[in-house]
């Protein structure tokens, strides 16, 4: 484990990285796909400020929330703190953020939320690879398989062999982020950012199981419930566009023009 990087005076944590090569990656995709859709490529960089911003707001809050106990006596100095940030409190955070960032813009619609689904999923999966470097303590559960690991030197160490969920994720999420590429211009508007939400909300149900959060309700971890909700929401969404439109690929030109006309 590498949490953190020496380089001469200067002290580097790899977590922090690999959340900046994260947003890095994400911006990649979304000046490309501003690019193909005839947008202003600069608005790349407008939508990942926004989507920083919200995001470590929103993860941020999000820890204080779910551990008002344990912080309930410092709340200024662990709002402000490096550490504690929680995936999908970033996601809300995030949300906002470029929701209102988008209204100004006036591209507020599904048309953004398409654009963003792919990015998101590389952007999560780069950041569990700072998990991985930094041994943050999202492992997973004791484990002797063939590819266990332990965590010694990390920042939350462990010498018992577990799953190296970190990694599970980075490459569950990386696929996800190439199928939904590859999908960008097959599917209707707002579809893309359905597939989404089902295909991230069963990637972190799953994954669950594996990892040392404990039970909340129904024997599953509060993740395991915000999982399920994804999935529901992305199921009712491509449910409700094949009662519509008699599926999910994106019409044909002619096709457009013929109904249209109708």
């Amino acid at each position: 484990m590498y949490p953190e990087i020496q380089i001469g005076p200067l002290t580097l944590q790899t977590f922090g990285l690999m959340f900046a090569l994260a947003f890095l990656g994400a911006g990649a995709l979304l000046w490309k796909r501003f690019g193909e859709i005839g947008k202003p490529v600069d608005w790349a960089y407008e939508m990942g400020f926004a989507a920083l911003v919200g995001g470590i707001v929103g993860s941020r809050l999000y820890f204080i929330v779910q551990n008002y106990s344990e912080v309930k006596d410092d709340l200024l100095g662990n709002l402000f703190s490096g550490s504690g940030l929680v995936w999908y409190g970033g996601l809300i955070g995030g949300v906002v953020a470029v929701c209102l960032w988008a209204w100004y813009r006036d591209f507020l619609g599904l048309a953004l939320l398409d654009l963003a689904a792919p990015a998101l999923a590389l952007g999560y999966a780069i950041g569990r690879c700072g998990c991985q470097l930094s041994g943050d303590g999202d492992y997973g559960k004791p484990w002797d398989g063939p590819w266990a690991m332990s965590y010694p030197d990390g920042t939350v160490p462990t010498d018992r062999t577990v799953h190296p969920t970190p990694v599970y994720e980075t490459l569950a999420m990386g696929l996800g982020a190439w199928v939904l590429w590859q999908l960008r211009d097959r599917v209707r508007a707002g579809v893309l950012f359905a597939i989404y939400l089902l295909y991230a909300g069963a990637e972190r149900f799953l994954v669950e199981f594996l990892r040392r959060n404990s039970t909340d309700a129904l024997g599953l971890t509060t993740p395991q419930l915000e999982s399920l909700a994804m999935m529901a929401a992305g199921a009712v969404w491509i449910a409700i566009v094949i009662r519509r439109h008699g599926g999910i690929g994106r019409p044909l030109a002619n096709e457009a023009v013929g109904a249209s006309s109708v």
